[in-house]
């Protein structure tokens, strides 16, 4: 059997966004777990707005349809902007429309890791529930665990070494949720137990 295909897409056009650093260390977690993995972020997401009326696609947007159209499972993450995802990455998401007629439309069948993040927790929940509302839209199967990050705190250090173990281990249950539901073995792959503080 093939090794799983994990695709994510999000961030900033900024490489090294603390998005992008998430996202990075959710496909490491994912290739340990055997995993194949592609990244979408910085200036691969500077697409045109999208217009369903104009059918020509740059080399940026059809490499990132046909990532998607060959994923098995997916990772998403945005910043959180003014209550909700931002506009870059909604209009990344907007692309999928293209792949309504396939055999697996948008991303029917596939497990979808979301990842929000923000400079306080109102912020990145909002892009986080704001994510998991795009995807059961576009008929993706959420994970059980999405993941929240407050980027006022320290989250990564300046090469994306994760900087809290809660975080570290949160990123690594989500990869193993995405990766366990293409083989169907969701919740046989081993992933961290989170640790619980005591009240």
């Amino acid at each position: 059997m093939a090794s799983p295909l994990i695709v994510a897409v999000g961030g900033t056009l900024r490489n090294h966004s603390s998005t992008e650093k998430a996202l990075r260390c959710t496909l490491a977690a994912a290739e340990r777990m055997g995993a194949r993995t592609r990244l979408f972020s910085g200036p691969a997401l500077d697409l045109p707005l999208y217009s369903p009326e104009r059918m020509e696609r740059t080399p940026e947007a059809l490499a990132l349809l046909d990532a998607l159209r060959e994923a098995d499972g997916v990772i998403l993450g945005s910043p959180g902007y003014h209550g909700g995802v931002s506009g870059l990455v909604k209009n990344v998401l907007d692309y999928t429309e293209d792949l309504r007629e396939g055999p697996r439309a948008y991303l029917e069948g596939r497990a979808v890791g979301c990842i929000g993040a923000g400079g306080g927790w109102q912020g990145a929940m909002a892009a986080l529930g704001a994510l998991r509302i795009i995807v059961h839209a576009l008929r993706g199967w959420n994970t059980p665990l999405g993941v929240a990050i407050n980027t006022a705190e320290p989250a990564f250090d300046e090469h994306g070494a994760c900087l809290n173990v809660r975080l570290e281990e949160q990123l690594e249950m989500m990869a193993a949720q995405v990766v366990g539901f293409t083989s169907g073995q969701a919740g046989q792959i081993p992933a961290p137990q989170l640790r619980v503080a005591a009240a």
